[in-house]
């Protein structure tokens, strides 16, 4: 089990870095268009990188773990415990 685990995690890692690529792509992107349509403002600028890359980070970062949750094994654990209980009572 534990060699599950490290290859869940080594997973795991490997998705956030790719999530983390993926929203300084977007941050690049949102940015390139605030100075298309001329709305570059130091406010803007700054609500826009930090709205734009924590929002892709939080999202897909839970997203992430739900899968490590279920490749790890950690939602098996779970899963026991519940029909254990539901076992003792009947």
């Amino acid at each position: 089990m534990p060699r599950h685990r490290d290859d869940a995690a080594r997973e795991f890692r490997r998705m956030m870095r790719w999530i983390a690529i993926v929203g300084v792509l977007m941050v690049i992107a949102a940015l390139v268009y605030l100075k298309i349509v001329g709305a570059w403002h130091l406010h803007a600028v700054i609500a826009t990188v930090l709205g734009v890359f924590v929002s892709v980070l939080l999202g897909s970062g839970l997203f992430a773990l739900a899968f490590f949750s279920d490749k790890s094994g950690h939602d098996d654990n779970v899963t026991d415990a519940t029909r254990r209980r539901d076992r003792d009572e009947r």
